[in-house]
Parts: C-alpha cells; sequence; structure tokens
C-alpha cells in the first residue's frame, strides 16, 4: 500500500500545499509557546509583568519591524532551499527556522522582565550576530564569483569584497567556530544536510539573528506591549516562509542570482558593521 509519503512525492500540488499549510500549523503552535513562556515569567517574584492582550498597533509595529530587517532571513532561507531541494527539507527548513525565530525571541523577554539590565549580554548578541552576517557575505560570493573573470566594474567589485571579507573571515573564524562550527560548511550549499541536521541548523541562524532582532528593540518595551510586539514578529516570519515556499524554483533562482547576491552580500556587511558599532555603543553606554 502507498505510504502518505510517496503519495505526497508524486503529486507536485500537495508537495507544493503541504509545507505551505503547515506554516499555519507551526505559528500556532509556537505562539501557545510564546503564551505559555510569558504566563510562566509573569509568575516569577521580580519579573516585570507582561499584559497578555493583543492590541493591533503592538502587533503591527512587530510585524513591520521584523519584515524591514527580515533581508538576511529571505536569503539564508532560499539559500537552504537551494541546497536542499524537496517538500521534506522545506518541512524541516519552516520547523527549524521557525524554532529559532521564536526561541530568540522569548529568550530576550525572559532576559528583560528578569534582569531588566541587560546590556553587556545584548552586547555580546549583537556581536556574534555581526559575525554570523559577515560570514553569510562570504557565502553570498560563491553566487557571484563569475565577475573574477569578467572585466571592468564587476571584477572590481569582486575583488575588493572578496579581499575584505577574507581578511575578516581570519579573524572572526576562530570566534565563530566555537558558536556555530558548521556554519561555514553548511553555507556552501553543495550538498543536502540529513534531515535532523537540517532542522537544527535552520534553527541556529534564525536563533541567533533573531536575538540580536529582538536584542535591538529592548528599548520599544518601554511603549509597546512585549506580547502583541512578539506575535507581530512570530505572524511576520510565517508570512516570509509562505511568501518563499509559494513557488520554490523562483525563491531559488532569485537567490542563486548574481545582482541579488552582490547586493545581498553588501547589505551583510552593512549589517555587520551596524552591529559592531551598536555593540561598542551598547558598551560604552554600559560603563556610563
Amino acid at each position: 500500500m502507498e505510504s502518505i509519503t510517496e503519495k505526497i512525492d508524486r503529486s507536485p500540488s500537495l508537495s507544493q500545499f503541504i509545507p505551505i499549510a503547515l506554516t499555519g500549523v507551526v505559528m500556532t503552535g509556537f505562539l501557545i509557546l510564546l503564551h505559555g513562556a510569558i504566563v510562566i515569567f509573569n509568575l516569577l517574584p521580580a519579573s516585570e509583568k507582561i499584559h497578555l492582550e493583543i492590541r493591533w498597533v503592538d502587533v503591527i509595529v512587530g510585524a513591520t519591524i521584523y519584515l524591514k530587517t527580515s533581508i538576511y532571513f529571505a536569503i539564508f532561507i532560499g539559500r537552504m532551499m537551494a541546497a536542499n531541494p524537496g517538500w521534506r527539507n522545506r518541512v524541516a527548513i519552516e520547523i527549524g527556522s521557525a524554532a529559532g525565530n521564536t526561541i530568540g525571541t522569548i529568550s530576550i523577554i525572559g532576559l528583560w522582565v528578569t534582569l531588566k539590565n541587560v546590556d553587556l549580554l545584548l552586547a555580546l548578541m549583537v556581536f556574534i550576530t555581526s559575525l554570523v552576517l559577515f560570514e553569510l557575505a562570504h557565502g553570498s560570493m560563491e553566487h557571484f564569483a563569475n565577475w573574477q573573470g569578467q572585466g571592468g566594474i564587476k571584477r572590481i567589485l569582486f575583488y575588493v569584497m572578496h579581499g575584505l571579507l577574507d581578511r575578516v573571515k581570519k579573524i572572526i573564524d576562530p570566534v565563530l567556530r566555537r558558536v556555530m562550527p558548521d556554519l561555514g560548511q553548511a553555507m556552501k550549499g553543495k550538498a543536502s544536510l540529513p534531515w535532523p541536521q537540517l532542522l537544527l541548523f535552520s534553527a541556529s541562524v534564525p536563533f541567533i539573528l533573531g536575538l540580536d532582532d529582538f536584542a535591538g528593540y529592548v528599548p520599544l518595551f518601554s511603549v509597546v506591549n512585549v506580547y502583541g510586539f512578539a506575535i507581530g514578529v512570530i505572524a511576520s516570519h510565517t508570512l516570509l516562509n509562505v511568501a518563499l515556499f509559494l513557488s520554490p524554483k523562483k525563491t531559488i533562482i532569485v537567490v542563486k542570482n548574481e545582482i541579488v547576491s552582490f547586493l545581498g552580500a553588501l547589505a551583510f556587511i552593512g549589517l555587520g558593521i551596524y552591529g559592531i558599532i551598536e555593540t561598542y555603543r551598547i558598551i560604552m553606554h554600559a560603563f556610563r
């Protein structure tokens, strides 16, 4: 008798529908997890109490901020889809990336409600994220490596970026290997990862990037309700996944496009530099 997975394998429509439908199920599960985590945080004696009410303004603020900085999530997920084709792997990428984003969000909320003054810890998170962004920039170069054989401005841009990122990589590798030892190899995209490893790796990078995203907006928590803000972040991640999964082939073509890869690498470098500056600013503020 044919199994369900075999039926899905043979049906292009089901292979398309299942990962997209699963995004709603996954989002619901992680929203329940968020609610439960905040209930627990509110039970802690010395914690900042969070109102469990959904105000649409807070949700929209969280969603807008996430989508504004979601370029690296989109490129990362798209690159994982290119290296790990098939609906089963898209399921792993969906669950993993959503889990990483949600757990990173909950972690920052937990630190904020319990410790309040976490400047140095936030600085460390922002710094590690900056290193990951430089690694993502370096990984983007394989998609426009043909520029080195071309003349004119493309050749110049490639060698300038290549020289810069090679020097940066030599500096950051000893640190980054201790945090994410397989990042560089997995981002090369030469072969599919086993499903469990893909699930974990898909969670690891969004977890770190999610920490940075949420940590950067901790000052907003005195203005917006954290609960609604976090719902907006999680819902926006789901919308991003749906958009990327609607046409996997087009998504893969886009993330492999040499112009998109070059602009993505520039964005990663810019965000990485901004993160280093922000790390310095947070540390200076903490020791005033």
